[in-house]
C-alpha cells in the first residue's frame, strides 16, 4: 500500500519561498532569466513591478539588469503568458510555454456573434501576424494595416469594445499570437508599444545555445513537463489551483492531472487534509516554517500562484490586500510567508517614498528587516528609498 505524504501549510510555504528565491536571494551571478524561470514568469503589465519582482529575489540586480536581459541579451522576452496577460519569460523556455499555452482550450468568446472571430479567422490572423512581423517591429496601427492586407477588411472592423473605445476585430486574438510564438513585444517607439517576432534561443547573447526546454517534446509531453514545472514551483496544488493560475477550464485541468497521475508523472499528497499533487518524487519539504519580512510588488508571481489563497491572505489581509478576491492588485508585505500588509511607492526624481501599512504588530527585528527591504526596493529602482509606516491611501490597481 502506497503511503501518502502529509504536507502542512508551513512546510509548503517554506519550500515555495525557497524555490522562489524569497527565503534567501539568488546567488551572485545568477542570470536574470534563471530567476524569472524559477518564478514561472514575471507579470509585466506594469514594467516597474516586473523589475521589482526580479530584483528583490536577488542581492544585487537592478532594473537596468532586467532591461539588459530583455532588450540587449534577449535572454528574456516580453510576451503574453498565463491568463493572457503580459509576462517576462526566459527565451530558452518559449517552446515549452508555447506548447503548453496553445494546448489550453480557448472556451466560449465573451463577445456577441457579430463581433467575434471564427476559429478559421483566428488562425488566419495569427498566421498573418507572424508573416507581418518577420524581421521588423510594428506599432499596433501598422500591424493592423498588415493584417487587413493579408486577411481582409473584416479583421480591421472596429467592433471590439475596450476601455471606452472600439478596437479592430483582430485584437481578440493578440494574446493567442503570443502563445503561438509568432509575436512578442519589441522596444517602445517613443510612447508607442511595438511588436516583433520572438528571438531564437541561442541566436543572440544570453542563452548561449542552451537547450530550449520543450524543443524535442511533443504537445502532450510538453504539457506534462509544464505541469511538473508548475508543481515544482508552487506545489502541492490541485487541478483547480492550476486552472486558476492559467485561466483554464477546471475540467480540462482535472483531465490533465489524471493522465499525468496514471503515467506516474505526478504524485498525490495530503495537503492540509486536501487531496493535492506534487511532481513525482518531489516530496522533500523543509522542517521549519519560513521566517522573515519581504515586499512584493503588483501582481507578483508568488501571490498570484500560491494557494490556498485564504491561507496566504489570513485574517484582515483577505479583505485589505485582495480586490474582490483577486490577488495582485496591491503590493504586499509578507511576514513569515503570509500577507500581513500592503505598501505603495511614489517616486520623485532619484528618491522614492515607500509607504507600508502593516496589518500585524511587527517585532523590533521585523521592523529592522522591513527597513532593509525598503532599501532593497530602492536599489532595484535605482533610487534612494525612504520608509514611511502608515495607511496606504492608494486604491487597487485597475
Amino acid at each position: 500500500m502506497t503511503t501518502i505524504s502529509k504536507i502542512t501549510w508551513d512546510a509548503a510555504s517554506a519550500r515555495r519561498t525557497q524555490r522562489q528565491h524569497l527565503a534567501g536571494p539568488a546567488g551572485d551571478g545568477t542570470p536574470v532569466a534563471e530567476v524569472v524561470g524559477a518564478m514561472m514568469g514575471a507579470h509585466a503589465q506594469v514594467p516597474s513591478a516586473a523589475e521589482v519582482s526580479v530584483g528583490v529575489r536577488t542581492s544585487g540586480l537592478t532594473r537596468a539588469d532586467v532591461r539588459t536581459a530583455l532588450w540587449d541579451e534577449r535572454s528574456l522576452v516580453k510576451t503574453y503568458g498565463p491568463r493572457g496577460t503580459v509576462h517576462l519569460l526566459p527565451t530558452r523556455e518559449l517552446p515549452l510555454w508555447s506548447a503548453a499555452l496553445t494546448a489550453v482550450p480557448t472556451g466560449p468568446s465573451p463577445f456577441p456573434p457579430d463581433v467575434r472571430l471564427t476559429e478559421e479567422q483566428a488562425a488566419q490572423v495569427v498566421a498573418a501576424i507572424g508573416e507581418a512581423l518577420e524581421d521588423t517591429c510594428l506599432t499596433l496601427d501598422e500591424l493592423t494595416e498588415e493584417i487587413v492586407a493579408r486577411t481582409g477588411p473584416w479583421a480591421g472592423d472596429r467592433v471590439m469594445p475596450a476601455f471606452q473605445d472600439l478596437w479592430p476585430r483582430w485584437r481578440q486574438v493578440l494574446h493567442r499570437a503570443g502563445w503561438a510564438g509568432t509575436l512578442c513585444f519589441g522596444p517602445n517607439r517613443g510612447r508607442k508599444a511595438t511588436y516583433t517576432r520572438p528571438p531564437v534561443a541561442g541566436a543572440a547573447g544570453g542563452t548561449g545555445g542552451a537547450l530550449r526546454t520543450g524543443e524535442a517534446l511533443g504537445p502532450g509531453e510538453a504539457l506534462g513537463a509544464f505541469v511538473r514545472r508548475y508543481l515544482y514551483a508552487y506545489g502541492p496544488a490541485t487541478p483547480q489551483h492550476f486552472a486558476k493560475w492559467l485561466a483554464a477550464p477546471t475540467g480540462w485541468a482535472g483531465a490533465v492531472f489524471r493522465e499525468l497521475a496514471a503515467a506516474d508523472g505526478i504524485e498525490e499528497v495530503d495537503f492540509q487534509g486536501t487531496r493535492a499533487w506534487v511532481a513525482a518524487g518531489d516530496t522533500a519539504f523543509p522542517d521549519g516554517p519560513v521566517r522573515g519580512v519581504r515586499l512584493l510588488p503588483y501582481f507578483d508571481a508568488y501571490v498570484i500562484a500560491a494557494q490556498p489563497r485564504e491561507r496566504l491572505f489570513p485574517g484582515a489581509a483577505y479583505e485589505r490586500a485582495l480586490a474582490g478576491g483577486q490577488a495582485g492588485n496591491y503590493p504586499v508585505l509578507l511576514v513569515d510567508g503570509v500577507v500581513a500588509g500592503v505598501w505603495h511607492q511614489r517616486r520623485q526624481g532619484r528618491r522614492t517614498t515607500v509607504t507600508v501599512e502593516p496589518l500585524v504588530r511587527l517585532t523590533a527585528r521585523q521592523e529592522r528587516e522591513l527597513g532593509e527591504r525598503v532599501e532593497r526596493v530602492g536599489e532595484v529602482l535605482e533610487a534612494k528609498a525612504e520608509l514611511v509606516v502608515g495607511e496606504v491611501r492608494v486604491g487597487p490597481h485597475a
